[in-house]
């Protein structure tokens, strides 16, 4: 029997309710839909192996080149990654390539590797309710519960001493968190978000960010040891997981003394 092509394919019944794929929508993104439906699901988990686009179209009643289509827009935007002669891997933060995706700061010189890893301090982390704010950017109900972590990430170069550069604020929706402590957070030797993915099963897929500059108050000034008139870089993301669910709030003070904000464009 000759393989299906997008024209003559029976499409596959498109799951009804939110996540639902609109059925105007062309084939390749139906089929790009259904992989996500699965991705959100777990059926796939993170650094694992996708079946093979053969399979996948044998699954889904289409075409392989309606799957890889589907599967080349899954991976330019970061959530299946493509390894020659080995498969199709769903992305995972652990992976030092995607270490840096959300980690915009970088060193003068540009040598993130020299630079090393932050050093992370944890000056607070707590269960507290949303404000009406919060709770806004994260999709919840006011007085909705919320973990709340303060933490400040020093770097050093060289083996020179660690310079405070980064204050964060971040709150995450209290459900999804539930157990995060800062012991937990601090005895974790990868990035943030390979925690969250690996330890409480919520993967960041993209985020969005605003960035002004502003003047810390005293107490900010104390903590990143820069005069009260020192600007500084206000980042402030919410990062979502899949089918855009929000899952973390996060506003950061940056120094820029040492470090600038890069963000490659293409």
């Amino acid at each position: 029997m000759p393989a299906p092509t997008p024209g003559n394919a029976a499409e596959p019944p498109l799951e009804t309710g939110p996540n639902a794929t609109p059925a105007f929508s062309p084939l390749y993104q139906q089929i790009k839909g259904l992989i996500l439906q699965r991705l959100q699901a777990g059926e796939w988990k993170p650094g694992e192996l996708i079946p093979s686009e053969i399979e996948l179209a044998a699954r889904f009643r289409v075409s392989q080149g309606t799957v890889r289509k589907a599967v080349d827009e899954l991976a330019g935007e970061n959530l299946l990654v493509r390894r020659q002669g080995k498969g199709t891997f769903v992305a995972t933060h652990t992976e030092q390539h995607v270490r840096y995706r959300f980690l915009k700061l970088v060193p003068d010189d540009g040598d993130v590797d020299r630079e090393g890893p932050a050093q992370r301090s944890f000056l607070e982390c707590k269960r507290t309710r949303a404000n009406a704010e919060i709770a806004r950017a994260l999709g919840l109900r006011g007085g909705d519960a919320v973990m709340q972590v303060r933490r400040v990430l020093s770097f050093a170069a060289d083996g020179g001493a660690q310079t405070p550069t980064i204050l964060e604020d971040l709150w995450l929706p209290g459900g999804p968190f539930k157990g995060l402590t800062a012991e937990r957070m601090a005895g974790f030797r990868g990035p943030t978000y390979a925690l969250f993915e690996t330890e409480f099963g919520v993967r960041m897929v993209r985020a969005e960010e605003k960035i002004r500059a502003v003047l810390p108050d005293t107490e900010q000034a104390a903590i990143l040891q820069v005069a009260p008139a020192t600007p500084l870089l206000s980042v402030e993301r919410v990062a979502y997981t899949y089918n855009d669910t929000p899952m973390e709030l996060r506003r950061g003070l940056y120094r820029t003394d040492t470090h600038h904000y890069r963000n490659d464009l293409s």
